[in-house]
């Protein structure tokens, strides 16, 4: 009988409370949407695992039981491995052509950022408003904000420098929003544009030479190691693929980083950070503030391009359809399909798709620089 009580002393399941037992279920219904909903399978099946197994207690299998598998997974985010690895990949998909074909794109991609510094504030603020919300230091308020570049790896490197213990719900955060952009934009654009402006048509984009892409990409990674360092990693990683691509001579190195690595980085991510949300981590006030935080600051990163490409809209005399303008932030390639759908449905004879890819772009550059700011700046 002895030997009965101390076996079942010893089952996982004894060291399970109400907390954990929440979050076993929190993390069937995120591997339900992954599965049968299709939302962000490849991140959010992985990390739906790693979140039932870590709040398994005895098992010791999160991302913080010392010497288990996953504690040494997550030293690929520890050490800021991961993120700068998926812009490598990122960049052999990565189209520079009509950010430099039209540079002025660029400012609609700058316009995007607005949602990163209206959560930062909101965070930083709000949290000492609320009452009963433990008050968010400026790094975490930081963390949060960054949820606005609707960038993953870019959300993912930041916290794991400034609050690693924010980075589970950040990263759900960032990447549901993704998944939902067909949902979040479009009342967006339509309250912000007007039936005149909806149907403006744009002329192709045209072509650029593979020498200029790769000229930029250089000339970019230079100026980001020189001017903002801290965002060097991400940028450097990013234009790496690019110039891996654009040479035309490393077809290996492509299909490899195309698919296979990124399927591989994508699983390890998943993984070891859903064993980051433990019960004691995910379970607070808090949490529900960063998710609310994270969709406003979509929300104003969309507002934020829009606004930008109305401006250019009047300042072009009426050649920039301002609905190319919710491509102001990172989500690639989902907001420039938005574009384009929304343009169609008001104008078949438009074609927005490429037109959308340049403030993409370069907002995926302008937000890892904002990340790098804030790492240099805050990251004391």
């Amino acid at each position: 009988m002895t030997k009965l009580f101390e076996f079942l002393s010893d089952f996982s399941l004894l060291g399970m409370g109400i907390p954990e037992i929440v979050m076993v279920c929190l993390s069937l219904l995120l591997a339900y949407l992954a599965i049968y909903k299709k939302y962000e399978p490849l991140l959010l099946l992985p990390l739906a695992f790693g979140m039932m197994i870590a709040n398994v207690p005895l098992a010791g299998l999160s991302s913080y039981d010392e010497g288990g598998l996953i504690y040494y997974l997550y030293k690929g985010i520890e050490l800021g491995i991961y993120p700068p690895m998926i812009f490598l990949c990122i960049g052999t998909m990565t189209d520079f052509g009509p950010l430099i074909a039209s540079p002025k794109s660029a400012f609609i991609g700058i316009g995007g950022q607005l949602g990163i510094f209206v959560a930062t504030v909101g965070a930083f603020y709000l949290s000492r408003i609320i009452p009963g919300l433990d008050p968010f230091t400026i790094k975490e308020a930081a963390s949060v904000g960054i949820i606005g570049s609707s960038d993953g790896p870019t959300s993912i490197y930041t916290a794991s420098v400034l609050a690693p213990h924010l980075l589970p719900v950040i990263t759900i955060a960032a990447y549901s929003y993704m998944a939902l952009v067909p949902l979040i934009q479009p009342p967006i654009m339509r309250a912000l544009t007007t039936k005149k402006e909806r149907v403006v048509e744009m002329p192709p984009t045209r072509d650029v030479s593979k020498r200029k892409k790769i000229f930029f990409a250089f000339g970019l990674t230079l100026a980001t190691l020189i001017l903002v360092p801290e965002a060097g990693t991400l940028i450097a990683m990013l234009m790496l693929g690019n110039i891996i691509k654009e040479s035309g001579v490393t077809e290996r190195y492509i299909r490899t980083l195309q698919n296979h690595l990124l399927n591989v980085l994508t699983l390890l991510i998943g993984i070891s950070i859903g064993a980051t949300a433990t019960a004691e981590r995910i379970l607070n006030f808090n949490t529900l503030i960063i998710i609310i935080l994270g969709l406003t600051a979509f929300a104003f990163g969309t507002i934020g391009g829009i606004l930008i490409a109305k401006l250019l809209n009047k300042l072009t005399g009426g050649k920039v359809n301002p609905l190319i303008g919710n491509s102001g932030v990172s989500a690639m390639p989902m907001a420039a399909r938005v574009s384009q759908t929304m343009g169609q449905t008001y104008n078949p004879n438009n074609y927005l798709l490429m037109h959308a890819m340049g403030p993409i772009v370069a907002s995926t550059i302008g937000s890892a620089v904002v990340a790098g700011i804030f790492i240099r700046i805050f990251g004391f």
